[in-house]
């Protein structure tokens, strides 16, 4: 039984599934999908910041007086496909989905009691999107399914009466922000509780400790469930489940503790952009990297997508969603279930990194470049003669290699066409027998 302390909170041990899946798929979807402009901070940029290219698209694309409130009709989906959604994300290679359930709008994607008339039942589509998703996730795919929630509001009247007052009073995580949450879980039995948007107050504001006691002690979901680290001001990378720290967060190097690099396809923005250039996306090659990187030093990587307003998972994310199920296809078992080898990238060759899988005492090295001699030497193996076997993931014969004297090896590549490859885009050699 956990007491509502960090102290006791953070002793709990995360469930073993959220480290062996390493790959999931991050959704931001909401009213902020209707402009489809900038930023889903829009409504922030244009009312509070009023930043120029905001307040320019509006003059000249929409009515005067036309408020963000308006943007809600708008929010349709109709073509909203959540059995095309879990087909999509299943072949990803994802092992979980994380959607947004509400943002800093306060808009919500399920009928919630607590908001009324600001979500996706009582306006826009008039469904449940929340539950439809669930859903479909369930029954088409064995991902993990998890909901992300805003804890504060940009301009929900109650929030700013408590941010007047310093947050000695609490009207808004009492009405709002903790009454959603405890109707999210209970509902939908999400397996991750991404928290989000501290609105610069404490935890004991938020009561964050209280609902995380509930949360592991008497929830649904008590066992699985697994949470991050934005519960109040301070507890980022700090408190609470796995550590995110920061968005987009890749540190290149082991940390003690499970963390998350949650990134976004479109580098400028989480939710869709109606102007987004094709530079403005990351390739394949930059998501495998992204991959690679952050699994060979004990993270997961949460990648985002952004849908449309009417429903559509655009092609841009599906193309990458489908190439990076490809690569995991061949690659999976140098990404899945492994654990941090004692060094994560090489010290001879750049872009090569390593994992280890425990079960089958392999040592993964997973190289980016194809190096043009067809040799590809590793500094950091220890390889013993007669025993050490190289094999490409994906290439049926095993490779020769020579060791170079204490530590390190030169291994032959096989010669290959570009047809020939079992992938693109990097490639597993698979160690057994190193020291």
């Amino acid at each position: 039984s956990y007491e509502p302390t960090w102290g006791s909170l953070d002793a709990r041990p995360l469930p073993a599934w959220f480290d062996e899946a390493k790959f999931g798929v991050f959704i931001h979807w909401g009213v902020f999908s209707v402009p489809s402009f900038g930023s889903e901070w829009f409504w922030w940029y244009w009312q509070k910041e009023k930043r120029a290219p905001y307040v320019k698209f509006m003059e000249a694309n929409y009515p005067p007086g036309f408020s963000y409130e308006d943007f809600g009709p708008l929010f349709t989906a109709e073509f909203f496909d959540p059995n095309q959604w879990a087909d999509i994300l299943k072949a990803s290679g994802a092992k979980y989905v994380v959607l947004t359930s509400k943002h800093h709008e306060g808009f919500t994607l399920w009928g919630s009691k607590y908001s009324w008339n600001w979500n996706a039942v009582d306006v826009g589509p008039k469904r449940d999107l929340v539950a439809e998703l669930a859903t479909s996730v369930r029954n088409r795919t064995d991902l993990h399914f998890g909901l992300y929630h805003s804890l504060f509001e940009w301009f929900n009247p109650l929030f700013l009466e408590d941010a007047t007052n310093v947050f000695k009073t609490r009207k808004f995580p009492t009405s709002k922000s903790l009454p959603e949450l405890y109707e999210l879980v209970t509902k939908y039995q999400p397996e991750i509780i991404w928290s989000d948007g501290d609105g610069n107050a404490p935890d004991t504001y938020w009561n964050s400790t209280g609902f995380l006691a509930w949360l592991y002690n008497d929830s649904p979901v008590r066992d699985t469930v697994v949470t991050n680290d934005r519960w109040g001001v301070g507890s980022i990378c700090t408190h609470g489940g796995f550590y995110t720290c920061s968005d987009r967060y890749n540190p290149g190097h082991l940390l003690p503790h499970k963390w998350e690099n949650c990134m976004t396809i479109d580098k400028r923005s989480w939710g869709y952009r109606r102007n987004a250039q094709l530079d403005d996306y990351l390739t394949i090659e930059d998501l495998v990297k992204q991959l690679v990187e952050t699994v060979s030093c004990g993270g997961n990587l949460l990648m985002n997508i952004g849908p449309t307003h009417d429903g559509r998972i655009a092609v841009i994310f599906e193309e990458r969603l489908r190439q990076m199920g490809a690569w995991l296809k061949v690659n999976g078992e140098a990404i899945y279930g492994t654990k941090p080898w004692k060094a994560q990238n090489d010290t001879v060759t750049p872009e090569v990194w390593y994992t280890f899988s425990p079960k089958e005492g392999k040592v993964n090295a997973i190289f980016l470049n194809w190096p043009v001699s067809g040799m590809l030497e590793l500094g950091e193996p220890q390889a013993k003669l007669g025993e050490t076997q190289v094999k490409l993931v994906g290439y049926e014969e095993l490779l020769k290699w020579v060791a170079l004297g204490e530590k390190g090896i030169v291994i032959a590549l096989p010669q290959l066409t570009p047809q020939q490859l079992p992938c693109q885009w990097g490639w597993t050699l698979q160690l057994t027998d190193v020291n």
